[in-house]
């Protein structure tokens, strides 16, 4: 929804909105905002809300400063759950501090950057998200159980898939908001259960990904369900992953796809700790088809990327390591620099890898490929030494990836 401030104001007393939630993301990717009333609106056009982020992850600490809250009219969306009279929105907004500087953990003003960067360089990205997530039964009180919500399996249906309502409500709900899912259909756990979404711009994604979060969040409290979106809820079942495609499109039209993959291969061990910051994020790898190795392939998709074609034959990448706890404007952000990478420095692809171990060229294989982090030690150790993350992520965000003791994703 492209319009001015103006247009804005006249919307929300016409369609009787009387709050509009502020929204941001903490430096792990967890939605928070803060409410106001549309006569406070203008103010936060002209100046900004300010709010007291001390408490607020990656924003000072005990010690933070205050930080300001910009609203961005682009993002307003109706949340259709809230009452039809008094309608409540939310917009995303831009952080800056009192003299207007950027925060420079706005994990979302990064994303931005890197995008600029890219059209400097002569690139478009365009980017999916597929979001795995379990569905837990509750108790009396509204606290999860730990007890699947059905017993179904890949893509079963009723009645052994019990979440398919949840999963149409969750679904419309989404394009209420003007968010369009691309399929959705029950996952290979019981209880398990996963929304892909179409392709488009890196922060639409990355906005989408962090909304559909907090949409699925309520709709399952509303049906007396607790939805679980960490990396491995179950020990002897699949974990949850966040998938992530991406094509880039050169404005020379040439096909730079083998080399945006080698960058990502090559810079993968240190970008990891961003895209599975918890130590659970480390029990999925190497199981139930969650990668374990640093190689590609078109025909094994359970390798690290997975390269695919779209329906209009656009051949891209979907890297399949990130789970749910990843902040998803991080993500991009470091899998556009690490293409670009790829592409500057012209990275010849290695040999894909269809079998579990084996090259597919038939050749014999001296070793087995290279593997992931398998830890969030060795994670840490990875990003603190990569060129890339120095280059491009700011210091104060790769601290507190590689040095705090845990890393609160509670809202995962």
């Amino acid at each position: 929804m492209r319009q001015s401030e103006k247009e804005l104001m006249t919307y929300i007393e016409e369609e009787d909105v009387k709050f509009i939630r502020l929204t941001f993301c903490d430096i792990y990717g967890v939605l928070k905002n803060i409410s106001v009333q549309r006569s406070e609106l203008p103010r936060a056009f002209e100046k900004g809300i300010g709010i007291d982020a001390s408490y607020i992850s990656g924003f000072g600490g005990d010690y933070g400063k205050d930080i300001w809250l910009h609203p961005e009219t682009a993002t307003i969306s109706v949340l259709p759950w809230r009452p039809e009279h008094g309608k409540v929105v939310r917009m995303f907004c831009t952080l800056t501090y009192a003299d207007g500087k950027p925060v420079e953990t706005d994990t979302r003003a990064l994303l931005r950057q890197a995008v600029r960067y890219a059209e400097t360089k002569g690139f478009r990205f365009h980017f999916k998200s597929e979001m795995q997530f379990y569905l837990f039964k509750t108790d009396d009180k509204g606290a999860n159980t730990g007890i699947p919500y059905d017993n179904a399996g890949y893509m079963d249906i009723a009645p052994l898939d019990k979440g398919e309502n949840v999963r149409r409500e969750i679904c419309l709900t989404l394009e209420q908001m003007g968010i369009k899912p691309e399929s959705s259909h029950h996952e290979a756990g019981p209880g398990q259960n996963e929304i892909d979404f179409r392709y488009s711009d890196p922060i639409t994604v990355a906005d989408n990904t962090v909304t559909f979060l907090s949409v699925v969040r309520t709709l399952a409290a509303r049906n007396g369900l607790y939805a679980d979106f960490s990396p491995k809820p179950l020990k002897d079942e699949p974990g949850s992953a966040l998938h992530i495609s991406v094509s880039v499109k050169a404005k020379s039209g040439e096909d730079v796809t083998d080399h945006a993959i080698a960058g990502l291969l090559h810079h993968i061990a240190g970008m990891t700790v961003f895209l599975n910051p918890t130590e659970e994020s480390f029990m999925r790898f190497g199981q139930h088809k969650a990668p374990k190795y640093i190689a590609w392939s078109e025909n094994n998709r359970a390798q690290l990327i997975s390269v695919r074609r779209t329906e209009s034959g656009v051949r891209c990448a979907q890297l399949r390591s990130p789970d749910p706890g990843a902040n998803p404007y991080l993500a991009f952000a470091l899998m556009i620099y690490a293409i670009l990478d790829g592409i500057e420095n012209q990275m010849a692809l290695p040999l894909p890898v269809d079998e579990d171990v084996l090259p597919s060229s038939g050749e014999e294989m001296k070793e087995e490929p290279a593997r992931l982090p398998d830890s969030l030690e060795k994670a840490r150790i990875e990003a603190k030494n990569s060129p890339l993350v120095k280059r491009f992520i700011p210091t104060s965000v790769t601290r507190i990836y590689c040095e705090n003791e845990t890393t609160p994703v509670k809202a995962r």
